[in-house]
């Protein structure tokens, strides 16, 4: 069964579970984002070589209270899995990859281990499907000429227009408001209701045609 696993939850259905490494950060990963990240910390360069190795998934989460570098700081619950895609190491000892975001998840629970490495057992998320519903579409404009500003590397194709879930993480990710604002939004299970709450903020700064 690899990384995966299944419990049964209280209802009687099954629950996915996966062991992972936590990558705490102060930044918000969406599935299907891209997320560059410089790496120096010994802990995270293990973490790194073992993901490339075996091509594993690490979870990135929001830290709820502490800090980036040193202690392994305290996570938010709910966070995004995340495989490497591009890699380099142009200076020893600091690798730069890109992080492509996946599942979503929620932390059942966690340790730190002997080198301050954070690992917890986590349920993926099931991510409802929705199309775009056709009052939404006047988002798209906007997205379009986000897309068109960042280009492929930090947004790569395909381009799900149609995709509730998709239009709203790639609007999400680049908005400039606070990361809870962030983490609450992508708490949210209901991608209808993600988008609703979009067109209300940008509706209000008149962002939109």
């Amino acid at each position: 069964m690899g990384w995966f696993d299944f419990i049964r939850s209280p209802d009687g259905g099954s629950v996915e579970t996966l062991r992972i490494p936590l990558f705490p950060l102060n930044t918000v990963l969406f599935p299907g984002g891209v997320q560059p990240l410089k790496i120096f910390e010994q802990r995270y360069l293990d973490m790194a070589a073992t993901c490339l190795k075996n091509g594993s998934p690490f979870g990135i989460c929001l830290i709820d209270s502490g800090n980036e570098i040193g202690e392994a700081a305290l996570p938010h619950l709910v966070g995004t899995l995340a495989t490497i895609g591009n890699w380099d190491m142009e200076q020893l000892g600091i690798l730069m990859i890109n992080a492509i975001g996946g599942r979503r998840f929620r932390i059942l629970d966690h340790e730190v281990g002997a080198s301050k490495l954070l690992e917890a057992t986590v349920e993926l998320l099931i991510e409802p499907e929705a199309p775009l519903p056709q009052n939404r579409e006047r988002l798209l404009p906007l997205l379009q000429r986000i897309i068109s500003d960042l280009g492929p590397e930090r947004i790569p194709e395909p381009h799900r227009y149609d995709d509730a879930a998709w239009v709203g993480y790639r609007i999400i990710e680049v908005l400039p408001v606070q990361n809870l604002a962030k983490q609450k939004l992508l708490e949210l299970d209901d991608p209808l209701a993600r988008l609703e709450i979009l067109e209300k903020f940008l509706d209000q700064r008149k962002l939109l045609g």
